[in-house]
């Protein structure tokens, strides 16, 4: 493809200025950043002027942004409730997608988006970019690579001890359709799902809580206010798969532990087993296998091996891989990394923690 695509962001928020404008701006030669959306305007002008290129359009109606036919690909960078009608009118005007994580807030939501995407041979992507890191990158070549054995049990870990994001619209349950599960929980469940590579749920069971959302004291992000906290502090699934696999989730923004683990996997295989440590979420995570040689136990990680002078090695950075890969399914017109089809099924699990949360009975597809 010789001329460069040209993309348009519904959504100039947090998610956009931190992740996806810087990513795709260093990629220049390839992308051009020309149409800028927000129910802001300025928020739409500043995010132009910084990294449009000159004379970008500035919007604050979607549909209004979807006219331009020049536009290749549209990212959607809104409030979780927006995702799927916006996705499904950028597609059937003509574009391809990227929409944030999760796909939808629901599964009748999700299914419209990839339908669409069918009915109109465009791609659409979910932005899982936690599957772009290092760690997960070396997990899941292992996996691909059978070294674990069948996986029949996994853990996916979303828990911070304290850290409610106070700003935008995350503790709005009408905006965002629910808090740290559909929040964070789902990075872990879409990193589990994909390394076990079963899309295939038969039955979850799932508990919600809001305990300690009138206790802000001690939040990484200050203190929030108790009175508009309308979604809850920390979720548990059980997920039982058709092939007789079980996945634990646990997902929390507030949660009485010592240490936290948010974006990782622990798997257990018949070969081996694996579990993701460090600081995962700053493109510091590693991964430890387990397994037994020569008669023991024995664990391998990753080595630190030292660096040359004035060097300290190339930096991959999960947000900069998203877009690059991104990038190369759209000119190279290949399957993006993140397929609608699995992100419809970790919504759809999603979806029964909270119905099973609600009701007190298990939920069975």
């Amino acid at each position: 493809m010789s001329k460069k695509l040209r993309f348009g962001f519904i959504g100039c928020g947090g998610i956009a200025n931190q992740k996806h404008f810087p990513a795709l701006a260093a990629l220049s030669e390839e992308a051009e950043l020309v149409a800028f959306c927000d129910i802001v305007e300025e928020r739409a002008a500043k995010a132009a002027k910084q990294y449009g290129i000159e004379n970008a359009s500035v919007y604050t109606d979607y549909k209004e942004l979807l006219k331009d036919e020049t536009l290749d690909v549209v990212h959607v960078l809104t409030p979780n409730v927006s995702h799927s009608y916006i996705t499904v009118d950028a597609l059937e005007a003509g574009k391809h997608v990227l929409c944030e994580k999760p796909m939808a807030i629901s599964t009748e939501e999700a299914q419209k988006m990839l339908d669409a995407a069918k009915r109109t041979g465009k791609k659409l992507t979910i932005g899982y970019q936690n599957r772009c890191r290092v760690d997960s990158l070396a997990l899941h070549e292992a996996c691909e690579n059978d070294e674990l054995g069948e996986i029949y049990f996994a853990k996916a870990h979303a828990v911070r001890r304290k850290a409610v994001p106070t700003w935008g619209v995350f503790p709005d349950k009408s905006k965002q359709g629910g808090g740290p599960l559909i929040d964070i929980g789902t990075h872990a469940l879409d990193l589990t799902l994909w390394n076990m590579n079963n899309y295939k749920p038969k039955m979850v069971v799932g508990s919600t809580y809001q305990k300690l959302s009138n206790n802000p004291m001690g939040n990484m992000f200050g203190p929030w206010d108790p009175e508009t906290f309308e979604v809850e502090d920390s979720a548990f699934g059980f997920i039982k798969m058709e092939n007789g696999a079980t996945i634990y989730l646990e997902a929390a923004w507030a949660l009485n532990v010592l240490d936290g683990k948010e974006a990782q996997v622990t798997l257990c295989g018949t070969k081996a087993g694996a579990e993701m440590r460090g600081k995962a979420f700053l493109d510091e995570g590693y991964v430890v296998f387990n397994t037994a040689q020569h008669g023991q136990l024995v664990e391998t990680g990753p080595s630190d091996g030292g660096g040359v002078a004035y060097f300290s090695g190339e930096s991959r950075r999960a947000n900069d891989v998203e877009a690059r890969m991104w990038l190369d399914a759209l000119i190279n017109d290949k399957e993006p990394l993140v397929k609608p089809e699995q992100a419809l099924v970790v919504t759809q699990i999603l979806e029964a923690i909270y119905k099973s949360a609600e009701t007190g009975e298990p939920v069975f597809f």
